[in-house]
C-alpha cells in the first residue's frame, strides 16, 4: 500500500512539474515564432524586391524553408489565395493557424494583409518594413515576458505539485 501511495504522489508531483514546464515553454515558443516571422518577412521582402515572383510562389518557397508553425501559415495563405485575395488569404491563415503568439502579435501580422497584393512593389516593401519594425518591438516585449514568466511557471508547477503531495500526506 505504501508503494502505491508513493507512486501516486510521484505522479502528482511530476504531472504538476510538467504542466509548469509546458506553460513556461509557451513564452520561449512565442519569441522563436516572432523571430521566424521576422526572418520569413525578410525573405519575402527580398524576393518581392529582386525576383518579381508572384506572391503565391514566394509563400510556397517560404513555407518549405520555415518550421512547421510558420511554414503552415504561409502554406495555408498560399492555398487560400486560390479562393481569396492575397490580403484576405493572409489574414485567414494568421487567424486560423495554431500559433504561440498572442492577439497583439496576430494583429500586427494581419496588418501586413491590408496592402498585400493591392499596391505596387514599393508599397508592399514599405508595408513589410513596417510590419518588421513592429515585430522587432513585439520580440523585445516577448523576451521581457519570457525572462519574467518562464522561471516562475516552472517553479510554480513544482511548488504546486509538492504542495498537493504534502496536503495528501
Amino acid at each position: 500500500m505504501l508503494i502505491i501511495k508513493m507512486i501516486i504522489y510521484s505522479a502528482i508531483f511530476l504531472t504538476c512539474s510538467v504542466l509548469g514546464i509546458l506553460k513556461s515553454k509557451k513564452y520561449v515558443y512565442r519569441v522563436n515564432e516572432l523571430r521566424e516571422f521576422k526572418s520569413a518577412l525578410n525573405i519575402f521582402k527580398s524576393k518581392v524586391n529582386f525576383t518579381y515572383e508572384p506572391i503565391p510562389e514566394i509563400f510556397e518557397q517560404i513555407s518549405e524553408s520555415s518550421n512547421s508553425n510558420i511554414g503552415g501559415v504561409f502554406r495555408k495563405a498560399r492555398y487560400n489565395m486560390n479562393f481569396k485575395s492575397a490580403g484576405e488569404a493572409w489574414n485567414t491563415a494568421v487567424e486560423t493557424d495554431i500559433l504561440n503568439i498572442n492577439a497583439e502579435d496576430k494583429n500586427i501580422l494581419k496588418d501586413l494583409g491590408k496592402l498585400l497584393g493591392k499596391t505596387d512593389l514599393k508599397g508592399q516593401v514599405n508595408q513589410i518594413d513596417l510590419t518588421s519594425s513592429f515585430l522587432d518591438n513585439q520580440i523585445k516585449k516577448a523576451e521581457i515576458e519570457r525572462e519574467k514568466n518562464e522561471r516562475m511557471y516552472r517553479t510554480l508547477g513544482m511548488i504546486l505539485g509538492l504542495g498537493i503531495v504534502i496536503i495528501l500526506l
